[in-house]
């Protein structure tokens, strides 16, 4: 997936892109009241960065209406909801804690760079697919010895 990520749009305002794609997934739409309780915000901030996300052509915004997403701000939610998912599975398949990953994901996903996230991806598909090596690396993480360890390859 491209780097939909817009430079001047900053991690608040993606915030809101994703809320609101999770909204309009789950329940068809999202309203002002929706999106401050999915974010722990007040209404009129919701407003206010509605305003902002409408100018910038992200949103479709009408007062006392629901939001719905224009296609460059579904675009650039599905490209931080991508971003967050190989986050947050790289995290698990390292042995970090759901919650933890899922926090670190929510955080990293708004500095990372596409390129980045396309070996992430490349790298996750290569361990699920690979027999035996994230047994492996669960071995290695759990006792610090390498598996079939013999003297030459334990790392004391």
């Amino acid at each position: 997936m491209g780097n939909e990520k817009n430079e001047e749009l900053g991690k608040s305002a993606e915030d809101y892109l994703e809320a609101i794609y999770g909204l309009v997934r789950e329940r068809g739409f999202a309203t002002v009241m929706d999106i401050a309780a999915s974010l722990n915000v007040k209404p009129p901030s919701v407003t206010h960065m509605l305003q902002k996300l409408d100018r910038l052509n992200l949103v479709k915004y009408q007062r006392y209406r629901g939001v719905t997403l224009t296609t460059r701000g579904e675009n650039l939610a599905k490209s931080m909801e991508h971003r967050h998912k190989i986050l947050r599975t790289f995290l698990e398949l390292l042995g970090v804690d759901k919650t933890i990953a899922d926090g670190d994901a929510e955080e990293i996903e708004h500095t990372i760079h596409s390129e980045t996230v396309e070996k992430l991806t490349k790298f996750i598909e290569f361990v699920k697919n690979m027999p035996g090596w994230l047994e492996k690396y669960k071995y290695f993480e759990q006792t610090g010895k390498y598996p079939e360890s013999s003297s030459e390859n334990t790392r004391d």
